[in-house]
This record gives structure tokens, sequence and C-alpha cells, in this order.
């Protein structure tokens, strides 16, 4: 799965403040997302990444 800067991840679980919706800030060895509610940011692998995302219908 590929990841681009400004795209747009909805999570299984919600962050503590109750959003799902994350965008990508940074990408590297780790990505970088933000929160689109709070603006909380964190680094994850990519795959805990792909785990971590809803899967698309």
């Amino acid at each position: 799965m590929n990841f681009n800067l400004g795209d747009k991840i909805t999570t299984k679980k919600p962050h503590a403040c109750g959003e799902r919706v994350w965008t990508v800030t940074r990408l590297g060895a780790d990505v970088k997302i933000t929160c689109d509610k709070c603006g909380r940011s964190v680094f994850l692998s990519k795959d805990k990444l792909i785990s971590i995302i809803k899967a698309e219908k």
C-alpha cells in the first residue's frame, strides 16, 4: 500500500478525542499522521499503519 502526503486515513478504532480520520504529514522509514480533530501527531511504521487502517469496501 502506498501513501502520499495529504492522504486521509480512516482508522479502525477512534483516537481519544473521538476522531477516526487522520492526515499523512510525513513519509520516510516511518509515517507521521496527524489527527484531523485535535492535531495530535504520531509516528508509525508502515506495517503498523497498514494494520490500523479501516478496510475500504
